[in-house]
């Protein structure tokens, strides 16, 4: 062991300093090693992350997406366009005004006037909010159906499970477009006469059913899955020794576990059920005259596309709108909430 003898001045004082000179591995410390540390040294120290919520997080992670935050508010300015905007507008959408077929863009109808003389900015408003009903509506019938039964069929498993599965791909290779012509084939008297009023035509009502008899098998099957690998964890276990039903089981641990997914794939079910709905219209299946959509705005502009262009260009400028805000904002959500993204 290194020593050294203590100096008189050491001796008097009462202060021993500690050498430079320590032997290799020995545990003494230099008096330079314990001095406070600096102002600049306390800012480079790391600094612990607060603890928030699973929600909280995906909220400042979504926030941070410019891309999904431009969708978000395109799809708030275009909801207002076909909510509020047919209330400024001074004609309706069925109104015909004489002398004005045919009117290029100007300054009193800036969307033109059809071969009707009727103005194009209202109609494509009252169209764009028909869309976006349509597709809203349908996104919650599947929600509804496609989780109810993806629930019950991945937490059941087993022979359930599989007899389940074996119906789902039987709709799957049904084809939507026949189910829609033969609904509306054998629904069309029925409806006309027990809601004469309905100015929307038999095609929506068909469009509804399509979506809850065929659409929610994709969404049916990604529950299915979430069921799945979630009811193996240690808290469904544990709520199962203590009698829970599998019905409290599914509603109060694995359907909020699994909402992140889900939210996402309900958001992708909106535009899909718009394009879905302007296809239908645009030959002739979905909404009827008088009322409008985009997809029936568009195939009405065909008659006249070469002469008057602008007829198919604002329905259909809306209808690419839509999707891909949509799209794009389905995208953010599906970032903001995958967990394995979280810093």
């Amino acid at each position: 062991m290194l020593t050294r003898k203590i100096s008189e001045n050491e001796k008097q004082t009462g202060e021993v300093s500690v050498s430079k000179y320590t032997m290799p591995g020995s545990f003494h410390l230099h008096i330079e090693d314990v001095q406070p540390a600096t102002d600049e040294e306390k800012q480079q120290k790391v600094q612990m992350r607060e603890s928030v919520t699973y929600w909280k997080d995906a909220i400042r992670r979504f926030r941070k997406n410019k891309v999904a935050m431009v969708s978000l508010v395109v799809i708030i300015l275009i909801t207002l366009f076909a909510v509020v905007g047919p209330w400024i507008v001074p004609y309706s959408f069925e109104q015909q005004i004489r002398g004005s077929e045919y009117v290029a863009p100007c300054l009193e109808h800036p969307f033109g006037t059809d071969m009707l003389g009727r103005d194009m900015l209202v109609r494509t408003m009252i169209g764009t909010r028909i869309s976006l009903l349509i597709g809203l509506f349908c996104a919650i019938i599947v929600l509804f159906i496609g989780t109810v039964y993806g629930a019950v069929s991945g937490y059941l498993g087993g022979r359930v499970d599989n007899l389940m599965m074996r119906f789902c791909e039987v709709l799957y290779s049904v084809p939507d477009l026949l189910i829609i012509i033969l609904l509306q084939l054998t629904l069309k008297p029925w409806l006309n006469e027990a809601f004469p009023n309905f100015q929307a035509g038999s095609g929506i009502i068909s469009i509804f059913l399509t979506f809850a008899l065929l659409y929610w098998v994709s969404m049916a099957r990604m529950v299915r899955g979430q069921m799945l690998l979630l009811k193996q964890q240690e808290y469904v276990l544990a709520a199962k020794a203590l009698g829970a039903s599998g019905g409290r089981i599914i509603r109060k641990h694995l359907l909020p576990n699994a909402s992140g997914t889900i939210l996402v794939t309900t958001m992708f079910q909106i535009p899909t059920a718009i394009f879905t709905e302007s296809f239908l219209s645009f030959i002739g299946l979905g909404v009827s005259s008088p009322m409008a959509s985009l997809g029936s705005l568009s195939s009405n502009a065909l008659t006249a596309l070469n002469t008057y262009p602008y007829l198919i260009l604002f329905p259909s400028i809306m209808i690419a709108l839509i999707i891909l805000a949509f799209n794009q904002l389905s995208d953010g959500l599906r970032d903001a909430l995958d967990p394995r993204l979280r810093n």
